[in-house]
């Protein structure tokens, strides 16, 4: 799934690899996908995108935003988009497929669910994409220790650290893989309220949001994810599915998993315990 240290690697590789291309074929929405969600009319994209040039990729928190001159190309979630050098290796499903006039390509496969989205400059008013752009991003300095402060209320006192970091698009980007490493690193279980986090935790957590962003985003992103062109990430993830049952590098505990609002969670029991527990 797209989160930020994804967008952020894609965004580079696509101004790498696509930027200053003239599209010449654009087919949407061939292989139809119950949880593929387009912007507007997916059989108008040809329409819409063919003949643009494309320019500046941009990493939008959890989405990937292509410019095509008065046109953006939006991607988010399960969108998973993989560039192609050799036509002959196209994936016969595709959501959308995107030739470009040297002869290569850009195909999104969507997985579990996604969204593709494209439209003219200022046409898209989806509050996920208008929020993904507008809120401060933890790779830049716009995500200061009092922005971080200003996200607490006493709704928010009443969450758990994994609901307080991953719904309600406060971080947006931030999801249910990143905040593993995050909470792990900041020695705080994903269930633990967060009205009991003294003040020196919540410090500790902004600090490890941005240090661990940031260090996923510079090797590449996470080894469970790939990039554009279909790599793992350079990130060892230290909980993830890939290191489930192994010791912890900090104490040498078993590392543990539980299903928790809706998806799993890692943790180790002994260096994440639940507060209140001794």
């Amino acid at each position: 799934m797209i989160e930020i240290p994804e967008s952020y690697t894609i965004a580079k590789q696509l101004n790498e690899t696509i930027k200053g291309k003239i599209i010449s074929i654009v087919k949407a929405n061939q292989s139809p996908h119950s949880f593929a969600w387009y912007f507007g009319e997916p059989q108008k994209y040809g329409e819409l995108l063919e003949g643009k040039t494309i320019g500046d990729s941009f990493a939008r928190s959890g989405m990937i935003e292509i410019q095509a001159e008065d046109c953006r190309l939006v991607f988010s979630d399960g969108a998973c988009i993989r560039y192609h050098n050799d036509l002959t290796a196209i994936p016969a499903k595709h959501q959308l497929y995107v030739e470009f006039d040297d002869g290569t390509a850009l195909v999104c496969k969507v997985q579990m669910y996604g969204g593709i989205f494209a439209f003219h400059e200022g046409e898209n008013d989806n509050p996920y994409y208008i929020t993904a752009k507008s809120s401060p991003n933890p790779l830049t300095d716009e995500f200061t220790p009092e922005y971080f402060e200003s996200l607490q209320n006493e709704k928010t006192k009443r969450l758990s650290a994994k609901a307080f970091l991953a719904t309600e698009q406060r971080i947006p980007g931030l999801g249910n893989g990143v905040l593993q490493d995050i909470l792990f690193l900041s020695g705080i279980h994903p269930k633990r309220k967060m009205n009991t986090l003294s003040e020196e935790e919540y410090g500790k957590m902004y600090a490890t949001i941005t240090n661990t962003l940031r260090t996923m985003a510079k090797e590449g992103g996470r080894d469970t994810e790939n990039d554009l062109f279909g790599n793992s990430g350079g990130y060892q993830t230290l909980l993830s599915k890939k290191t489930l049952w192994t010791p912890c590098i900090v104490c040498g505990y078993e590392l543990r998993k539980a299903n928790y609002m809706g998806g799993t969670i890692y943790y180790c029991e002994h260096c994440q315990k639940e507060a209140g527990e001794l």
